[in-house]
Parts: C-alpha cells; structure tokens; sequence
C-alpha cells in the first residue's frame, strides 16, 4: 500500500471551540445517525460531520478540522484501518477511536498499531462510548478489559495456545475477507464490496489457505463460518 505523505503546513484540529468536534466514519447511514443522535444535546461533543467511507472521511478532515474521528473498520474499499493510517500520516493531531462489531481480541491491537487511540464495540452502552470520546479527546488509550487484557498478554508473551486467536496470521484486508466468506459472501460479492477485482480476492484466498494450513477454498469457507460462530 502507498502510504499517503504529509501534508505540508496542514491545519491542525479546531481547538477554539469548547465542544469536541467529532466526524463519524461509518458505511451504513443508520449507524452514522443512531451515533450523531445519541451524542446530540451533549455540552461538551458536537458531531461535526459524516462520512460514508475513507475518501469522503479524508475529504470532511480536510475541510472540517474534527478533534477526534470514530471510525468502523468495515468500510467499504479502504477499510477503517488504512484509514487511520492515512489520517495519523496527513493530521497526526486528529485523534482516532474506532467503534465496530469485529472481535475487538483481535482486531483492538491491529487498530492501535494503525494509529488509532481507542477500540470501543458498537454494542457497548452508551454511556461507556461517551466515555471512550472523552477519554481519547484528552490523549489517552481507551480499551475495554477484555481487549486491554488480551494486548497486554501477548506483549509480556503469556499467549496461552487456547486464548490465540486463529487470525493473527493474516493480513488486515485478508482477515476481512476471511470473515465475509463465513458471512455467505462469494469472491464476486467480496471483490465488489472492496472495489477489487476478483483475481486479487483469489489470491487473498491461496494465501489464506497457504498461512492456515488448508488445502481448498470449501475447508476454508467451512473454518470461516465455524470461527463466525465461536471466534474463541
């Protein structure tokens, strides 16, 4: 991947207004509108914006300055986590909280390598997501237990063969595949959801099955689906 350069003399987020400028990156208009409604009336966070992908998120920073963009990682065509990357490299004083419903074991880490500074579920009460804004607008990590436990074993190496997860072998993009091939998906459907053609899906698959130790597509479809329905 291309890694996007700095902007030269790039403004940095709005920080004259008292209220938390937050954009709200997300693919499915309801989720964008549930989120903005839920933080509307609040007197510290305001929802400057929305985003229904990466090119249009990139395109409201730019124009609209946010302090702290909340980003899903199943975007469509550059996913959430490219997006952080492209954010952290153009304004790296925006700050970034991913909500999503991936398996935040595996995917918190991945986030936060990415540059984001907080992994919150979509299904978390609303009260702990208004906390998870406000403890990354003022620079700190926000994870919940689960995750935060899950990031610290595998760097003090206590990684128990029953709490590894079976995806930290692939890539970001390949592990969205893998998920979406145990949702139903085919590689047409899949290709057509991240712009790709479907020979480069194809090869996300040989290599899937090359680092997973399968020998077809149908063993793999099969793995996928059984880990969709107990990721642990």
């Amino acid at each position: 991947m291309k890694e996007l350069p700095k902007t030269e003399g790039a403004p940095e987020p709005n920080v004259s207004s008292d209220k938390l400028r937050v954009l709200v990156v997300d693919d499915h208009p309801i989720v964008r509108r549930a989120i903005s409604q839920m933080l509307s009336g609040k007197t510290d966070i305001e929802v400057c914006g929305e985003a229904g992908d990466a090119l249009q998120a990139l395109e409201a920073v730019e124009r609209l300055m946010p302090n702290l963009a909340i980003v899903d990682i199943g975007l469509n065509g550059r996913n959430g986590l490219e997006l952080i990357k492209d954010l952290k490299a153009r304004w790296p004083g925006v700050k970034v909280l991913v909500m999503s419903v991936h398996d935040e074991s595996h995917y918190a880490e991945r986030a936060l390598h990415a540059g984001a500074q907080g992994y919150v579920s979509k299904e978390a009460r609303p009260r702990i997501i208004e906390d998870a804004i406000r403890q990354v607008a003022m620079g700190r990590v926000f994870l919940s237990e689960t995750a935060a436990a899950g990031i610290i074993n595998r760097v003090a190496g206590v990684r128990a063969a029953e709490g590894q997860s079976a995806l930290d072998v692939l890539s970001d993009r390949e592990t969205e595949v893998f998920e979406l091939l145990g949702q139903g998906y085919g590689t047409r459907e899949i290709a057509d959801r991240f712009h790709l053609s479907p020979k480069t899906i194809a090869s996300h698959l040989q290599n899937m099955k090359r680092k997973l130790k399968l020998v077809s597509t149908r063993e793999l479809v099969r793995f996928s689906m059984a880990y969709n329905q107990d990721p642990h």
